[in-house]
């Protein structure tokens, strides 16, 4: 499966089985986890074999169930840190997704678990991926369209820049808000603005990283 199969195949996942993460899958998974740290300078872990994060009422009206396997995005505060998270968390999701894994972006619906991961006092946890084996692969949500989330006229865009358009509305944001909007600037330079509301600048990275592969990073620059 490559990287568009993942994209197009990906999909959020809140209910999952009790098989375990474990050999081969785990082990590049983690090894994965290590070369996006390397590159980023994020500190991501793996929670494994943990139920009590999903657990609580809240996750319950989330409406997740049998999730013991999380991923926590954690890193140096700073202005960046959410947009980051969601660029190298996406990374990451799209890659479990290769390897036969489901996986949610959690925002609010999860507990803290103390000695479940490790958070220096320089750092934050900003989001959780749930992640695991699911009893089903999810269902696509609905989206905007490439006109809505768009700078100007669909006629008058180059082809690379409308295909990371719609890479772009593939990728999973806040309650599916999408309110992103693309542009570019120039002809080989691109601007997306995250707009306002929760969670808006993890949506931002996720996007990012969404139009970077179908648009082709070669093409184009951010602005």
């Amino acid at each position: 499966m490559n990287i568009n199969d993942s994209i197009k195949n990906r999909h959020s996942v809140r209910k999952y089985t009790e098989k375990k993460i474990e050999g081969e899958v785990l082990e590049s998974l983690n090894n994965k986890i290590d070369e996006i740290n390397t590159e980023s300078g994020l500190n991501i872990q793996l929670v494994t074999d943990e139920p009590k994060a999903f657990q609580s009422s809240l996750a319950k009206y989330g409406k997740f169930s049998g999730v013991n396997n999380y991923i926590v995005l954690i890193g140096k505060k700073g202005r960046y840190l959410s947009e980051t998270c969601g660029y190298y968390g996406q990374k990451l999701v799209l890659y479990a997704q290769s390897l036969g894994l489901n996986t949610c972006w959690v925002a609010l619906t999860y507990n803290k678990v103390d000695g479940a991961y490790r958070v220096a006092s320089d750092e934050k946890l900003a989001c959780v991926i749930a992640i695991g084996y699911g009893e089903n692969h999810g269902t696509k949500s609905n989206s905007k369209s490439v006109s809505d989330v768009i700078d100007g006229s669909v006629d008058e865009m180059p082809e690379w820049f409308l295909d990371g358009v719609e890479s772009a509305l593939l990728a999973p944001t806040a309650v599916n808000q999408q309110k992103f909007k693309i542009k570019l600037v120039d002809e080989n330079e691109v601007d997306i603005q995250p707009g306002l509301g929760f969670y808006t600048n993890i949506d931002l990275g996720i996007v990012k990283y969404h139009f970077e592969v179908g648009a082709g990073s070669c093409n184009f620059e951010w602005a």
